[in-house]
Order: C-alpha cells, then sequence, then structure tokens
C-alpha cells in the first residue's frame, strides 16, 4: 500500500510539473523574434520589393498588416488567455495548425513521425542494453585480464568519436557517396521508393538496410557509460558480504554470480529503462539530420529552426509528459529488481 501511495503522487505531481514547464517554454516563445508574424512580414516585404522596386509603401502596410497577422496567429489577446486556449481547446498544442504546414496541425504532423521514431528509438535502446549489459557482466568477470583491456580501447575508442563524426565516416564508407568505397547501404531516408510494392519480408530487409548505419551510431554512443556502468556494478556487488555468504554455505561462484550479485547490479542500470518512452519519439536530431531520417527529432528541429512554435510548443508537451511517465517507469523498475526498496522516508 505505501509503495502504491508512493506512485500515485508521483503520477499526480506531473500535472503542476507539467504545467511549470510548459508555461515557462510559453513564455519564452512569445518573446523570441522570428515568430509567424515576422516572417509573414518578410514575405510581404519581398512582395513588395518585386512588385515596385523597392520599399516605399511596405512600412504603411507592414503595420496594417501586423494587425491583422496578430489577430489571425491570436497574438491580440493577453497572455494567460493564449496559453489557457493552447492547454485546452487546442489540447496541449496538438490541434493548433502548423505556422510552417498550412492546413496541417500539429498532431498530424507528429503522426506522420511516428513509425519511424517508434523503430529508430526501440530498436537502438534494445541493442544497447542487449549489448551493454552483457559485456560489462564479462568485463567485471574478467578485471583486469586481456578481454578487459581491449574491450575497454574499443569502446572508449567509440565513446571518444562523436555521434556525427561516426555517421559521416559510415557513411562515406558504406553509401556509395564516395565512389572509392563500397556501395553496400543507402544513404538516406527510411524506406526505399518502392517500399509499397515489396513482400512483408523486403520490406523488414528494406528498413533493416536503412537503419543499420544510425542505430549503430546510436549505439555506439551510449556504449561506454552503460558497459563501465554495468561493470562496476557487478564488481560493487561481488565485493558484499551477501556474496560470500552464499559461497560459505557452500554455493557456486556461479550461482552467487549470477543468482545473485547481477539481480542487484542492474539497480543502477534501471534509470534508463523509462527513457525508452521518450527515445520511441525523439531519437536522436543528429543522426536524423545526418541520414535524412523522418523521424520526431528532425521534425523538432525543423520546427525551432523555421520558428514553428505550435509544433515545437506540441513535441515539448509530448515528450515532456512521457519523459516523467519514463521517471515513474523507472522507479517501478527498482522495484521489480529489488523488492526490498522502499520510497518512504524513514
Amino acid at each position: 500500500m505505501e509503495r502504491l501511495n508512493y506512485f500515485i503522487r508521483r503520477l499526480l505531481l506531473i500535472i503542476p510539473t507539467f504545467i511549470g514547464i510548459t508555461l515557462l517554454c510559453f513564455t519564452l516563445v512569445q518573446f523570441v523574434p522570428g515568430g509567424p508574424v515576422e516572417q509573414m512580414m518578410m514575405q510581404m516585404r519581398g512582395a513588395d520589393t518585386l512588385a515596385d522596386g523597392g520599399f516605399a509603401d511596405s512600412a504603411a502596410i507592414s503595420e496594417d498588416y501586423r494587425r491583422q497577422l496578430e489577430k489571425h496567429f491570436g497574438f491580440d489577446q493577453p497572455f494567460t488567455v493564449r496559453y489557457l486556449r493552447w492547454l485546452t481547446t487546442d489540447r496541449m498544442g496538438m490541434r493548433m495548425e502548423s505556422y510552417r504546414y498550412p492546413n496541417r496541425t500539429a498532431w498530424e504532423l507528429i503522426r506522420g513521425r511516428f513509425n519511424v521514431s517508434l523503430i529508430f528509438g526501440i530498436t537502438g535502446f534494445l541493442l544497447t542494453y542487449l549489448v551493454c549489459i552483457p559485456l560489462g557482466i564479462a568485463k567485471a568477470l574478467r578485471h583486469g585480464k586481456t578481454f578487459d583491456l581491449l574491450s575497454s580501447a574499443i569502446v572508449f575508442a567509440g565513446y571518444a568519436l562523436p555521434a556525427f563524426a561516426l555517421g559521416m565516416l559510415l557513411k562515406m564508407l558504406f553509401t556509395g557517396i564516395n565512389e572509392q568505397y563500397w556501395d553496400l547501404l543507402p544513404a538516406y531516408g527510411f524506406r526505399s521508393d518502392n517500399y509499397a510494392s515489396l513482400s512483408p519480408w523486403g520490406r523488414f530487409i528494406d528498413t533493416a538496410r536503412h537503419m543499420l548505419l544510425p542505430v549503430l551510431c546510436y549505439v555506439v554512443g551510449n556504449f561506454a557509460v552503460l558497459t563501465i556502468l554495468m561493470k562496476n556494478s557487478l564488481m560493487e556487488q561481488i565485493r558484499q558480504d551477501y556474496v560470500r555468504t552464499v559461497l560459505a554455505r557452500g554455493a557456486s561462484a556461479t550461482r552467487a554470480v549470477w543468482g545473485h550479485a547481477v539481480r542487484n547490479s542492474l539497480i543502477p542500470i534501471a534509470t534508463g529503462f523509462g527513457n525508452v518512452i521518450t527515445l520511441m519519439f525523439a531519437g536522436s536530431v543528429i543522426i536524423e539530420q545526418i541520414f535524412e531520417i523522418p523521424g520526431m527529432g528532425r521534425l523538432s528541429l525543423e520546427a525551432i529552426i523555421t520558428r514553428d512554435y505550435a509544433v515545437f510548443m506540441a513535441i515539448l508537451a509530448l515528450t515532456s509528459v512521457l519523459g516523467m511517465l519514463g521517471n515513474v517507469l523507472s522507479d517501478f523498475c527498482y522495484v521489480l529488481i529489488d523488492p526490498r526498496i522502499n520510497f518512504q522516508k524513514q
């Protein structure tokens, strides 16, 4: 019951936290230059220049047009009214029309990138944990030996290479953009042009070929921290008294490690379990940009660059809720790994 009350409080705290995050960002957005009104004004000045050969009449037209544009985008209303409308009527901005893509709401744009980010995020997340956890365990059991030293050198070499540099290197080596190297994989995109005409197995292979290099960049970028964290956590657990007690009672070293120490060493690793929710949507902005993957990360970057506040705020609202739910999920994973954990104050 105490744990249930704790999780209920955590879920209820999401509401004020969400309001605080979105209210702060909504306030900052109002003062950032280059918004939809300014962009429309620049387009009008450009059209006036082409028509008249100068800016003689643009000032008068702009001042009159500015009031109309502010009314069109709702900037003529008080700040609190705009925020409440965004929160309630526009359903956290999901129903707002994109400034960059007319006649398309923010949710329609987000929904169009959902499948891409889902595949990219979950695949990268699972591969990272499926590789790093066993590797960390192997390094801990062979601490100081040749395998540990060689694997550490490889892991840290990959970690030292920035994601964008690794992405460009892999793209140059394996996608055929440089004729001196191999043309084995697609250079950009998420699917081929003939994807719809492929068989189910052909679609799987096509998606896998497009996602191989981006996912590899993502996994390598998170490799070192998670591997070393798993290794150090297991080595710390092996030194604990309960492991020596298990060995003293006649259990084998394999049972002591795999039956007791490994489970407890997963507790620090569980902090990242909740991130899978946000990774399904956010992905990696840099990697998506390099390989031109139409995912949520690239959409958020485009929204920031083009000052598409409607889409930016909708993505912010979605990822904020998912991030907070992910934190609650991480706490739930703690309880599953070690039921002795008590979140109540002693």
